[in-house]
């Protein structure tokens, strides 16, 4: 049985692997920076291969937004604590915030599946979510003084927060060509 794999789909699941090594890694090794700037790599590269980068541009930085109001708001209910990368107390490090603009890159690719399935952006978001930060703090990137409350906390949020950015991908996806004016002018009559 043959598989084929869209190479870009394939290329932006290894990259978003390889930047959120990079970043938990060298969170945890007072490299921060090292590892932000893999993942700044990787989401050039990922504007540059897009067909339309101004979309998938604003979907990385509203991401990042969001992320850094979740994981900022973990932190002040004392559910995590970061080793590096902090620059302004009680908020998240900065290579947590990178970290969300490089899986914003996975929306509308290597996480595209789950657009128009909500039900399955929930489940996959509220065991994803978890497993991503209990991983984390496994190599060192993070710590929770109550895992089991940190992770059920993670585990409801990414529930809601995978759904939302997943529609939001739908709205912001610069993967896809542009609709075409008859198209946008028929939805608006809709």
């Amino acid at each position: 049985m043959k598989m084929n794999v869209d190479p870009k789909i394939a290329l932006n699941f290894i990259g978003c692997q390889v930047a959120w090594s990079a970043c938990v890694l060298g969170g945890a090794n007072d490299r921060a920076l090292a590892g932000t700037l893999v993942a700044a790599a990787v989401i050039v590269l990922h504007l540059a291969l897009v067909k339309r980068a101004a979309p998938e541009a604003l979907l990385i930085v509203t991401a990042s937004v969001i992320g850094l109001v979740w994981d900022s708001a973990l932190i002040a209910m004392g559910l995590f604590t970061y080793p590096s990368g902090i620059i302004v107390p009680g908020l998240a490090p900065y290579w947590m915030v990178a970290l969300w603009a490089v899986f914003a890159t996975s929306l509308n690719l290597s996480m595209g599946f789950l657009k128009g399935r909500l039900w399955l952006a929930a489940l996959v978001g509220g065991i994803g979510g978890p497993v991503s930060y209990l991983a984390g703090g496994r190599l060192g990137g993070l710590e929770m003084a109550d895992p089991a409350l940190a992770l059920g906390v993670q585990a409801l949020g990414w529930a809601v927060l995978l759904p939302l950015l997943s529609h939001l991908a739908t709205q912001l996806d610069g993967t896809s060509p542009a609709p075409s004016p008859v198209t946008q002018e028929a939805r608006s009559h809709v």
